[in-house]
């Protein structure tokens, strides 16, 4: 016959053994596996009840103030990865922007962990001096030409995509592709990273919905229907994993070409818009991430993080 005192003792095995399985279903961070990292551990969207902090779809949009840096950085301190980053650079254009660009990202661009810089330029360039840099390598690689196409959109593409498939996707975990006349301002962290990163257009962030340029030509692979879209996408900065921007790319290309055998022609960033309205981004970044230079900041942007300089029309 059991004695009072066993029973209290399988009593208190039968509490505490509940007691853990209740832990384990509430989640509690100090029993959940380390390896994972929740959005509410890091994003509070309630910081910033003046904009946009959450799409429909529930992905987080990036605006200083909605993430913890310190939970952030402690997390993917001990993922051991590395960030690729992609500029593509030709002409005028990259005599005049790229040490600026190479060397605004050494000083703010994923400070403190691994970063690979490929330079795609075309054969005449060559790469400005840099002193050595912590956690930085630098690949330059050459633009195949495409004479049969003018497009400089396209050509960055294809060779984006081609440089992913032969290398890129073995080297980097997470991969942004940004214009050289992109000049980071402050730093641009692991806030950013995301399996499909779109960025959030400046001049079109603040206007009616019913007024972003979509491709309207029915005929064409970028066209929106009249009433849908969600948001509409700077095609200067966007990144993800290799596997992500490869898909993203080749959607592109496959578009252009269809366009060009129906005759039609659409733009960049339009494709862009078509791809991330069918493929929602996992993670947008707020205009503070990619500001035009020619337009003085309104409130909501408290910080501009990166200034482009020379923005092109649609």
């Amino acid at each position: 016959m059991r004695t009072s005192e066993q029973m209290r003792s399988s009593t208190g095995k039968f509490l505490l053994l509940a007691l853990l399985v209740l832990c384990l279903l509430l989640g509690l961070p100090h029993l959940r596996d380390p390896a994972e990292l929740r959005l509410s551990d890091w994003f509070n969207p309630r910081n910033r009840p003046d904009v946009t902090t959450t799409t429909d779809w529930q992905a987080p949009v990036i605006w200083e103030g909605t993430f913890d840096r310190r939970v952030l950085q402690r997390f993917y301190g001990r993922q051991n990865l590395t960030v690729g980053l992609a500029v593509f650079a030709t002409g005028r254009v990259a005599d005049r922007y790229l040490d600026m660009f190479l060397k605004s990202a050494n000083e703010h661009f994923m400070v403190g962990y691994p970063v690979i810089v490929y330079v795609m330029v075309d054969s005449s360039f060559k790469l400005p001096y840099l002193p050595p840099a912590p956690l930085r390598t630098f690949r330059v690689l050459a633009i195949k030409q495409d004479g049969w196409w003018p497009d400089l959109h396209f050509l960055r593409m294809k060779n984006l995509g081609k440089y992913v498939v032969s290398h890129i996707q073995e080297e980097a975990d997470f991969l942004f592709s940004m214009s050289v006349d992109q000049i980071f301002q402050t730093d641009v962290g692991v806030e950013t990273l995301g399996a499909a990163v779109a960025q959030l257009h400046a001049w079109w962030y603040f206007r009616d919905k019913q007024d972003f340029p979509y491709e309207r030509e029915l005929r064409s692979a970028a066209y929106i229907p009249l009433g849908e879209g969600d948001f509409f996408y700077d095609g200067a900065m966007l990144g993800g994993t290799p596997s992500r921007i490869l898909d993203l790319v080749e959607a592109y290309t496959n578009g252009v070409l269809h366009d060009f055998n129906q005759g039609v022609h659409s733009t960049y960033e339009r494709h862009l818009n078509k791809y991330f309205f069918l493929h929602k981004p996992t993670k947008l970044l707020s205009p503070e991430y990619n500001w035009d230079a020619a337009f003085y900041p309104p409130p909501p942007i408290q910080y501009v993080k990166v200034l482009q300089l020379a923005k092109k029309g649609l």
